[in-house]
């Protein structure tokens, strides 16, 4: 054999490998690579392993050196105890109530509702975690304790005010219990009762079924009213224990379209809570309710949301029709006493009032201070605003006209259109000329300042309202002929301007352009400020958004502001 071959062949592989060197490297590197991986999962692994055999918080101390807490969600952070107090009970009840919430490890807040201020305290309250429990008692005539006036007069302005609406307490969650004696049976716990109701108008959340203790120890539940809220604050603390674990369940009342039936009345009301509960495994104890009650007054045949209730401005809707219904009755039995009327009466004194007792009602509770037969006045809520140093309405930042000295009225509730936005729910009065009895204009304007300072008077000692303010409060410099309806329609409407300017008090008035007569410069005499409400931009719209009720809708808007352009 040649021997230079044979060399060749020995040496072949070698040559093959340095060929082939590219693949090599390669394949080392890639087996490295898996062999890291491999080793960093190990490592993960146990990692884990001994995280979920050591204590979390031995692990930090033995890698940290320190213990960290871990994170969970909250959900209760602590309960805010409100209290309105005549004789120390209820205050009373404040203090251990918030010593049972401390033993949960909650941090419990006390607060007399005379050092409350509504605007502050419960909206705050709409995005903190706390529970906010109320502690009410009813003093003489159903009417609240004098440390809980302001605050239960705030809101049941709130919850009859179109402008706070349904959500403004949205996010709130509280509890009510009520402190009362039911030998007064008209009234027993009435202020618990309604406290309860306006909190849930407003979009509050119940938490738990409305308390009432009962002074009257033969009635009383419990035995006395030691013992009623004693029973009370036992749920509340297990419904906070619930809260605090993030459960929800319903609250032991079965409330359908406003009647209810709590649990409080024996075991037929449980037992029928206990069926509502398991045909509706997955309701939530928070949502939102008809509001509940725990007596039988309100839990009767009649619908709460009534004339007789408190009626959420938002609802009125709902009693048109009954409302229309008196009126009906009303007029036949006018038409038919006058059948057996002198003759001599005078035309005047046949005319109906605009006011109708079943009106009179509703807008009693919405917060109208009503005059005579056909005006009314009410406080504005920058007016409040204004009386605590705070911001004042559009005609303060335009025209420098302060809100807190400015009374909102009108003498007439009557009006031409039906607009689809108006906030009245069209329970007011419309027509296209003036058929009622007519209040003399000095009446009107004496009785509307009256008013105006009474329920100024009101804030007098209110958290918040300044002294200053509340006595420039008292000195009426401006009027706004806004408040609802048409007041231009009032026939003697230019006499109640000349007295207003007489008294050096500035006018403010808005038409709704449908009385271009009165409105031009032959017919109403100077205004301080004069507006005309522009709706719509097209005949269409603006009778699809106003629903006037003239004919000739369209020219009576055009010919309004071309008389309001000639002013």
């Amino acid at each position: 054999l040649d021997p230079s071959l044979d060399t060749w062949d020995f040496s072949s592989p070698l040559v093959s490998l340095w060929i082939n060197r590219f693949y090599i490297y390669l394949g080392f590197a890639f087996g490295i690579s898996l062999w890291i991986c491999v080793q960093v999962v190990l490592k993960k692994q146990d990692k884990n392993s001994q995280e979920k055999s050591v204590p979390k918080a031995t692990w930090d101390l033995m890698t940290n050196g320190s213990v960290s807490h871990q994170k969970r969600e909250v959900f209760v952070s602590g309960v805010k105890i409100f209290y309105g107090s005549q004789t120390g009970t209820a205050e009373r009840f404040a203090a251990v109530l918030a010593e049972a919430v401390t033993s949960l490890g909650l941090p419990a807040t006390i607060i007399n509702l005379k050092d409350c201020e509504p605007d502050d305290h419960l909206v705050e309250e709409v995005t903190n975690r706390n529970v906010c429990a109320f502690l009410v008692a009813t003093y003489t005539d159903g009417q609240p304790t004098e440390s809980a006036g302001w605050f239960c007069k705030w809101l049941e302005e709130a919850a009859n005010d179109f402008r706070f609406g349904r959500t403004y307490l949205k996010g709130m969650r509280y509890a009510v219990f009520g402190l009362g004696n039911s030998a007064y049976t008209s009234h027993f716990n009435k202020v618990g009762k309604n406290v309860d109701k306006w909190l849930w108008l407003l979009g509050a959340r119940r938490v738990l079924t409305r308390g009432e203790g009962d002074c009257d120890v033969v009635k009383s539940k419990h035995g006395s009213i030691e013992a009623d809220f004693s029973a009370w604050k036992t749920k509340l603390i297990s419904r906070l224990q619930e809260l605090r674990r993030g459960e929800k369940k319903p609250s032991g009342s079965n409330c359908k379209k406003g009647k209810c039936e709590s649990g409080q009345h024996g075991s037929e009301s449980r037992e029928q809570g206990s069926r509502s509960a398991e045909e509706s495994p997955h309701r939530d104890a928070e949502e939102e309710e008809p509001w509940e009650s725990s007596s039988e007054e309100e839990c009767g045949a009649e619908d709460p949301r009534g004339l007789n209730s408190v009626v959420d401005v938002e609802d009125l809707g709902g009693v048109v029709g009954r409302v229309k219904k008196d009126e009906k009755e009303k007029e036949q039995q006018e038409e038919k006493s006058s059948l057996f009327r002198s003759t001599g009466k005078n035309e005047d004194s046949e005319r109906r009032a605009m006011i109708t007792p079943a009106l009179r009602e509703a807008l009693t509770k919405q917060g109208y201070q009503l005059i005579g037969s056909h005006s009314g006045v009410k406080l504005c809520r920058w007016t409040k605003s204004m009386l605590r140093g705070r911001g004042g309405c559009y005609k303060h930042t335009f025209y420098g006209i302060e809100s807190h000295r400015c009374v909102e009225t009108t003498p007439s509730l009557a009006c031409a259109n039906k607009c689809v936005f108006c906030w009245r729910h069209h329970t007011n009065p419309v027509g296209t000329e003036w058929r009622w009895k007519m209040d003399q204009p000095e009446m009107i304007l004496k009785e509307a300042i009256a008013n105006h300072q009474n329920m100024i008077k009101q804030f007098k000692g209110v958290p918040g309202v300044r002294a200053e303010r509340f006595e420039e409060g008292m000195k009426v410099k401006h009027c706004a002929l806004s408040l609802v309806g048409e007041p231009i329609m009032y026939p003697e409407i230019n006499r109640f301007l000349e007295l207003l300017h007489q008294c050096k008090i500035s006018s403010f008035l808005v038409t709704n352009a449908q009385f271009p007569e009165e409105i031009s410069t032959r017919n109403l005499k100077p205004v301080t400020q004069l507006y005309v409400s522009v709706d719509a931009s097209t005949k269409d719209s603006l009778k699809k958004i106003d629903r006037p009720l003239f004919k000739d809708f369209w020219q009576r808007f055009l010919n309004s502001l071309k008389a309001l352009a000639e002013k």
